[in-house]
């Protein structure tokens, strides 16, 4: 009958489509993946050049997975927030050498010894414990 030959080209017609939306989806996916890792790269703001390329949903997307992770970040850490973002990379050391760009009073670090932070000072320190002082501009990291 007429019918009987058509359907190998209607079988046909559906495989390539659900090829089409496969290839599709995993394009989108890809995509997704890309976004996701312009957070960790970039930071919560993404240049204007990259913002360019986007469609208005991907920025929806990367906006509401800024929102996410941030209010992961804050939940960690016993309540007080922890910054996953930074030290992507392992450090070379635990201590480094930070030098004082202002009077900050006493630093206790974790052995209980007490640090007098005076102006032009410099002092071999924990890493994790110079970063907020030094994001705050009372310490800056010495390069040798």
């Amino acid at each position: 009958s007429k019918n009987s030959e058509l359907i190998p080209s209607i079988k046909l017609r559906h495989c390539c489509l659900l090829r089409n939306q496969r290839c599709l989806t995993a394009y989108l996916y890809d995509r997704l993946l890309r976004i996701r890792a312009l957070r960790w790269e970039y930071g919560s703001v993404l240049p204007a050049n990259v913002r360019f390329h986007m469609c208005a949903e991907e920025v929806q997307w990367f906006s509401q997975y800024k929102k996410s992770l941030a209010s992961f970040m804050r939940s960690l850490g016993g309540g007080e927030g922890l910054d996953i973002t930074q030290d992507m990379k392992p450090p070379k050391s635990l201590y480094i050498e930070v030098r004082c760009l202002k009077d900050h009073g006493e630093f206790e670090i974790d052995d209980g010894t007490v640090i007098l932070l005076k102006k032009n000072s410099q002092h071999f320190l924990p890493r994790w414990k110079c970063e907020q002082l030094i994001r705050q501009g009372v310490l800056e990291h010495v390069m040798s």
